[in-house]
């Protein structure tokens, strides 16, 4: 399991534009990687636009945001230009990252239990440690959480 103050796992996802994006080359930089189920879902476009609507904010307090689901970047090419996100998209196909950061499990849903995408945030620090984490992430009102906790730990 993923713990504060841990190496964040390393790795290295194309975006919707297929250019590969790695972890080891944002050091220095605040990272949120926001892991969502599936591109054009109601509570995954209300997250992205969301956090597509604070990006500045972030990138004012040198912070990068990613979101990553398991979809191809033909998909989230579609979903950028559907709703005219500004957040990048990594394409974890493999789920290999989505486990890495603890974002894949079981879930419920009407009484069934199966493998899925667990809403989950997590903020890397600059030194790429793992600063906080966001398990079972509720869509109302997270990204102002997110903000709110980054401007805590530059503030510290």
């Amino acid at each position: 399991m993923l713990e504060i103050g841990q190496k964040a796992p390393d790795f290295c996802l194309p975006n919707q534009d297929e250019v590969e994006i790695c972890l080891q080359d944002l050091k220095g930089k605040w990272v949120v990687l926001y892991f969502y189920p599936k591109d054009n879902t109601p509570g995954c476009t209300t997250e992205a636009l969301d956090f597509t609507a604070h990006l500045e904010e972030f990138e004012e307090l040198g912070a990068v945001v990613l979101g990553v689901s398991p979809q191809g970047c033909d998909s989230h090419k579609r979903f950028i230009e559907k709703k005219d996100l500004k957040v990048t998209l990594l394409c974890d196909e493999e789920i290999e990252v989505l486990k890495k950061y603890g974002a894949w499990g079981m879930k419920k849903m009407y009484g069934k239990e199966y493998e899925g995408v667990i809403r989950t945030t997590v903020l890397v620090d600059p030194q790429g440690n793992v600063a906080y984490i966001w398990p079972k992430v509720r869509v109302k009102g997270h990204v102002e959480k997110v903000l709110e906790k980054l401007r805590e730990l530059i503030e510290n």
